[in-house]
């Protein structure tokens, strides 16, 4: 492996983990207390919740990815058991299959 992963899932765990706070934080403000403002903050809300949700997979993706790391599995594919792609891996740290099973959709 050309790269030390660690740095680099530790840099996205951050990166989401300050997406994630501050969404959630934007989704605590109160609302307006106009009607027509309050709709469009509630829609606005459901554009975060679907943000939110994201940034929490993002989150437990690199977690996973974390855990192989430690366990000494990181950088092979879950489906295959191949080695990931370095390149693969600097794109995507927390990639879990190689391309080929990426491409066919099976992990």
């Amino acid at each position: 492996m050309s790269f030390d992963p660690g740095p680099a899932l530790e840099q996205l765990f951050d990166e989401y983990s300050q997406r994630a706070r501050a969404i959630r934080h934007d989704l605590g403000l109160p609302h307006n207390a106009d009607f027509a403002e309050q709709a469009q903050e509630r829609q606005n809300d459901e554009v975060l919740q679907a943000l939110l949700a994201e940034a929490e997979a993002g989150l437990r993706q690199v977690g996973l990815a974390r855990q192989r790391l430690a366990a000494g599995r990181y950088g092979l594919c879950l489906r295959c058991g191949e080695p990931i792609e370095p390149a693969r891996l600097q794109a995507w740290p927390a990639a879990e299959c190689c391309l080929a099973c990426a491409e066919r959709g099976e992990v």
